[in-house]
């Protein structure tokens, strides 16, 4: 049987996982599962131990191999449970060579091995290098590709255990990822998404710095054939002046960010040591919107954090509104063991999934408001799936006979709370992906 990959968290997971599901076939693993995990929450990790659980009850000769976040930063728990065989560190899932040295491991005896002996898990902190990964092989036909450009965190937040888990920010070469771009181009993907864990600290770590910004700049350049550049979430308060000046001037550079914002309040952000107060965030939506007036916004934000009361959470859910957010991720607050927020007075958990749940409906909401206001208007629309297509903004649109991946100018007629709609019949697919400036 071949290689299967379990993937939780977020969407760079979900592109290393494809990377991992390359690597442990090429090494000659056969009916192995392995489990990309998440350490964002407790949740994530409590939800990894009972996929582990649920996969070994439906396959018990399947061997079972726990990496990604949760795996670096717990690796004894997850090595402590009977029904996991080896360990991998979120490092050493990237690289042929450790996946050759699993398949060698997992040759041997299953019984009567120590936990610690499971465990192949390198010092993330000592990786201060990172090779570009294209993975052109699954992403053929798809319309929406990956490019991971970054990974790492030097910053610390003090409910994140993140950097921990990814060790400190490194970058792609810009020249890697431009000639990645134009292949994946060439190969007929209509829209690229750039990825990282903080995408806005891009080049730190490459000589003579360059940011987000320039890369962003020199891939609409050097690569005029690509017809929609997407990034993924970014840290409002680093966003640089080539970044805004990019989104501004080419049509090409969707118009929809997502930003790492947290929390509405300033007392609440300082002591998660955030680099940004309330106004900053305000202030960066305006900014955003007078560039381009059209651009959605989204944003990550935390309820019930140690110390919120009731007024502070009430600015939080005020920002919906004053950042003008369309796409919310709400985390409930858990306390991640190691962090400086465990140890702070902590919420009721009721509390906090109240607010949560206050926050969700505010976000749901939100996203009527915007799609109600794009009743109307005309589109071009990414087709996803036989059913679902996305606008430039990321809205998505119920579609049907169109063809995968085409970009088709659509007019909305409506929407049912959550997607746009159109008419049901769509006229022949064809491209209207722009690359000239507006």
């Amino acid at each position: 049987m071949p290689v299967d990959v379990v993937s939780f968290g977020c969407r760079l997971n979900a592109f290393e996982s494809e990377l991992i599901a390359r690597e442990a076939d090429a090494a000659g693993l056969a009916d192995t599962i392995v489990i990309n995990s998440c350490a964002v929450t407790n949740e994530a990790v409590a939800q990894a131990r009972q996929s582990i659980r649920k996969l070994k009850r439906e396959r018990p000769e399947a061997r079972i191999i726990v990496t990604g976040c949760a795996a670096q930063t717990q690796s004894d728990m997850f090595a402590a449970m009977p029904e996991v065989d080896r360990v991998l560190g979120n490092d050493d899932k990237l690289h042929a060579a450790a996946w050759h040295a699993t398949r060698q491991a997992l040759a041997g005896p299953r019984f009567g091995i120590d936990a610690s002996e499971k465990v192949a898990v390198s010092d993330i902190m000592a990786v201060r290098e990172m090779a570009p990964h294209l993975l052109d092989g699954f992403q053929r036909g798809l319309p929406r590709v990956f490019v991971q450009v970054q990974n790492g965190c030097d910053h610390r937040c003090t409910f994140c255990i993140i950097p921990f888990g990814r060790g400190n920010s490194r970058s792609v070469p810009m020249g890697a990822v431009v000639d990645q771009v134009r292949t994946l181009v060439e190969r007929g993907h209509a829209e690229i998404v750039l990825t990282g864990v903080d995408l806005t600290s891009y080049g730190a770590d490459l000589p003579g710095a360059p940011k987000l910004g320039r890369l962003v700049q020199q891939i609409l350049r050097h690569v005029p054939e690509l017809q929609r550049l997407r990034i993924s979430s970014i840290d409002s308060i680093e966003a640089d002046a080539d970044l805004l000046d990019a989104l501004a001037s080419d049509a090409r550079l969707m118009p929809h960010l997502h930003l790492s914002l947290q929390s509405g309040d300033d007392m609440i952000l300082k002591r998660m040591k955030r680099r940004h107060l309330r106004q900053d965030a305000i202030d960066f939506c305006a900014q955003v919107r007078r560039l381009r007036p059209d651009v959605t916004l989204g944003a990550d934000l935390i309820a019930g954090f140690p110390t919120e009361t009731e007024e502070m959470f009430a600015r939080s859910l005020d920002l919906v509104e004053q950042c003008g957010l369309t796409f919310l991720h709400v985390f409930p607050y858990s306390p991640r063991p190691g962090t400086p927020a465990a140890r702070m007075p902590q919420v009721d958990g009721a509390v906090i999934r109240e607010r949560a749940r206050r926050l969700r409906a505010a976000g749901e909401a939100a996203l009527r408001r915007r799609l109600e206001a794009e009743v109307g208007c005309q589109r071009d629309v990414l087709i996803e799936s036989d059913s679902q297509g996305r606008t430039e903004h990321y809205l998505p649109v119920a579609v049907s006979g169109a063809s995968l991946g085409a970009v088709q100018q659509l007019t909305m007629i409506g929407h049912d709370g959550v997607k746009l709609l159109v008419q049901p019949s769509l006229s022949s697919p064809g491209s209207t992906g722009r690359s000239s400036t507006r």
